[in-house]
């Protein structure tokens, strides 16, 4: 792996699917993103077919974008750590490679899609950066606050759902799929409304960024008894302790859905890191197609994430192949097609592509956006001497 951590790329890697797992919903919905508002709130008491689609987006929901949040975290971590150890100046150039995620995560969402976590990361990724070579109290006394303001949100959002001041469902607009610049427009126009979860997890969000950061310092991908140690107990609470709530708030319907998606969700994230992590440092001989495919599309990931809302787009829109208006009624089967047709295809793609080159597109050209003003910079000083 030329010194990579060997879990490390296969962990982005099933986030990103996974998290596109949460995603596709929205793109197989007929009416696109505010039809799947608008049937946010069906539970498992409407019919069958709304009790398969709550189980199947039960398994995604919140955990996969939980894991990526605590990967983000692990990776501000090895920066960290490659800028201590050359001697440099921390954060310093980090906040450039924030300006540039923010200004990403924008593009995306305008010309994209409306649920674009990018533009959080690069927020969050300020604050966490300049915790990140602090001391173990201070970070814990940030998570601990932060951890305490996120369940006071969640607590707020539950009670009012609960005493009926307050629903999930219909936002009272609608979004077109039948143009793409009509879409663009629309993302301007509810930018507000769109952008608004991911202000509310901001909290959250810093809480696994620390939480990832501390855990690869404590060795937690490690091959070793440590790192095993560790693996372990992420299982047990996030697996053994967070699938059942998970289950719980689930089947209590859709008025727990905040307890459900910013609590129980994060904590079966970290099972997931601890349970996938020890399976990948146990397995000894080469890595296959599936593990080859996974590592490829983490050493990617951008340009994945990005990629595979475009493709989803372009098959299930109106302004491309329009599969959710003539398929989407089928519900499950179909959202569960359409996610293995693009987690295919991502697969594919990202392995024939990393065979080759040693980055994907998008992390190409982000690194020579974030590379370019650095050497500048270097040229002024050697001029200036």
């Amino acid at each position: 792996m030329g010194g990579r951590i060997t879990a490390l790329d296969v962990l982005r890697g099933v986030a990103i699917l996974g998290t596109f797992g949460t995603n596709v919903w929205v793109f197989t919905h007929p009416q696109g993103a505010s039809g799947f508002l608008a049937d946010f709130g069906s539970g498992l008491g409407d019919d069958w077919g709304d009790t398969v689609d709550s189980l199947l987006r039960m398994l995604a929901n919140g955990k996969f974008l939980g894991l990526l949040s605590i990967m983000f975290g692990i990776g501000l971590a090895i920066q960290h750590a490659s800028a201590v150890r050359r001697g440099q100046r921390w954060p310093g150039w980090y906040l450039w490679r924030s300006a540039l995620l923010l200004f990403e995560g924008l593009l995306h969402y305008v010309l994209v899609f409306e649920f674009d976590v990018l533009m959080f990361y690069a927020v969050v990724s300020v604050l966490v950066a300049f915790l990140v070579g602090r001391s173990s109290r201070a970070q814990t006394g940030w998570m601990v606050a932060m951890g305490l303001l996120n369940l006071a949100v969640v607590g707020l959002i539950t009670v009012a759902l609960l005493s009926g001041g307050t629903t999930t469902g219909d936002p009272g607009f609608v979004v077109t799929t039948d143009s793409w610049w009509g879409g663009v427009q629309d993302r301007v126009t509810y930018f507000a409304v769109f952008r608004a979860e991911g202000v509310l997890v901001l909290p959250l969000s810093a809480v696994l960024f620390l939480a990832g950061a501390r855990l690869f310092t404590a060795g937690a991908l490690e091959d070793s008894a440590r790192g095993a140690r560790l693996q372990r107990r992420l299982v047990v609470w996030g697996l053994g302790v967070g699938v059942p709530l998970n289950v719980a708030t689930t089947l209590a319907g859709p008025d727990w859905f905040a307890v459900d998606r910013y609590v129980c969700a994060p904590l079966v994230a970290f099972g997931l890191l601890g349970g996938i992590t020890a399976l990948v440092n146990r397995m000894r001989a080469e890595p296959g197609a599936l593990r080859g495919g996974l590592t490829a599309v983490g050493r990617s990931a951008l340009t994945c994430y990005v990629g595979q809302n475009v493709i989803a787009s372009a098959l299930c829109y109106q302004w491309g192949l329009g599969l959710a208006r003539r398929w989407g009624h089928l519900g499950a089967p179909f959202t569960a097609g359409v996610w293995v047709l693009v987690s295919a295809l991502l697969v594919a793609g990202a392995s024939w592509w990393m065979r080759r080159f040693p980055r994907g597109p998008v992390e190409a050209l982000w690194d020579l956006a974030y590379r370019a003003p650095q050497r500048r910079v270097g040229r002024a000083r050697r001029v200036g001497r």
